[in-house]
């Protein structure tokens, strides 16, 4: 019986971990809940898994979300604020965490887990993009088990010998490629770039997500932060890591072996597959994903993705080469540019603008503690903000 706490519950990784922990009773206890500041999802999903505990970033949403669970009686404990978020991570009951907090605010929870000695579900990206080299040195220090949720980064773990101790050569490993749909606007004629909507760039063909990591897809950032992830989590320089447009969305990822081998992972595009796996490691469980029908998928294509298209893509790269400082700086700023996209206020093809102007202001070098990072990330945003303001005036 494993003991959850999952962060970002009412999101689409945390329903489809719920999904699949309700399918095996037998196997996993769910002891806390957390998210942001929707409570009456929160709520419903307390009916229904009856967590211990339930938390809210947002003191206002948690008041209310306190007065229903007395009003109905549930045996639940409320919790407000992100140092909640932490403590929820960090309970000595629970031994598994799924670490799914949208941005930046799911960094601390997140360390606060690895602190413990958790097994962390990694969904979150900016626990490695703000603080790869701390959080990564967090689990080795503290013996947490690490296991990645990104479809892609499962894949390859998967795709990797086991036992694999983070060196490439001496796993006789070549190189990692990570496949990416390439999103709504792979075809798309570039003139047409400026005049791309919020709905059209979250219209995802393949993949059912938040409207923050669709425009991501949208414009390949979350590939882009998916490669400096790949670095921190597998120890590959960014010369071993490529990426491939892959549309139909059915191989994960691959790992190119020095014998000339390449190992994929493929499977229908539903999250539920990398939770299932990481959920139940070493062991296999049913997930609720329909099998793989590959006569009906017909032909896997692949190509390689073209930066005057994605140019996002290209950014990331550098902000790997650049260091800690460089990449807490991409995704501040990439976060600040699709919240105003989103809003109405910002065109699409200016989003990479405004990434590489902010990322070009920035101090570069190593980030030694959580404070630096967030201190790194509060200045960013600063910087995006000012950028928007004068592009307004």
């Amino acid at each position: 019986m494993r003991n959850l706490t999952i962060l970002g519950a009412t999101g689409t990784i945390g329903r489809n971990t719920l999904d699949v922990t309700m399918r095996h009773p037998d196997r996993f206890r769910v002891v806390a809940l957390a998210g942001g500041s929707r409570w009456e999802p929160m709520l419903e999903l307390c009916r229904v898994h009856r967590p211990r505990y339930a938390a809210l970033v947002a003191p206002d949403a948690a008041a209310l979300l306190r007065e229903r669970v007395k009003v109905e009686g549930l045996d639940c404990q409320v919790l407000a604020g992100e140092r909640a978020l932490a403590e929820l991570a960090a309970l000595d009951e629970v031994d598994t965490v799924m670490a799914a907090i949208v941005g930046a605010a799911g960094l601390a929870p997140t360390l606060a887990a690895a602190r413990a000695g958790k097994r962390v579900l990694l969904a979150n990206k900016e626990a490695l993009v703000m603080a790869g080299g701390l959080f990564m040195e967090t689990v080795r220090r503290h013996g947490a088990e690490l296991l990645p949720i990104d479809s892609e980064h499962n894949a390859v773990f998967q795709s990797l010998p086991a036992g694999y101790d983070g060196e490439l050569r001496r796993a006789g490993v070549r190189r990692i490629l990570l496949t990416a749909s390439g999103g709504p606007f792979r075809t798309m004629p570039l003139e047409r770039f400026a005049a791309v909507t919020p709905d059209e760039a979250c219209a995802h063909p393949n993949w059912v997500m938040g409207r923050k990591i669709s425009v991501d897809s949208a414009t390949m950032m979350n590939k882009g932060l998916e490669v400096i992830e790949a670095h921190w989590l597998f120890g590959a320089p960014a010369s071993h890591i490529e990426v491939v447009i892959h549309p139909q969305s059915v191989v994960h990822s691959l790992v190119e072996y020095e014998d000339g081998s390449v190992i994929a992972q493929l499977g229908n595009p539903d999250m539920r597959t990398p939770i299932a796996h990481a959920l139940s490691y070493p062991e296999r469980i049913a997930s609720g994903v329909s099998p793989l029908d590959l006569a009906a998928a017909g032909g896997l294509t692949f190509e390689k993705p073209d930066t005057r298209r994605f140019p996002c893509l290209a950014l990331a790269y550098d902000a790997l080469d650049a260091g800690q400082a460089a990449m807490i700086a991409l995704n501040a700023a990439n976060e600040c540019a699709v919240a105003r996209f989103l809003a109405g206020g910002l065109r699409f093809d200016h989003i990479p603008i405004l990434i590489e102007a902010v990322v070009a202001r920035t101090e570069s070098g190593p980030v030694q503690s959580l404070d630096e990072a967030l201190r790194l990330d509060a200045a960013a945003r600063r910087e995006a903000t000012q950028w928007l303001e004068r592009r307004a005036a």
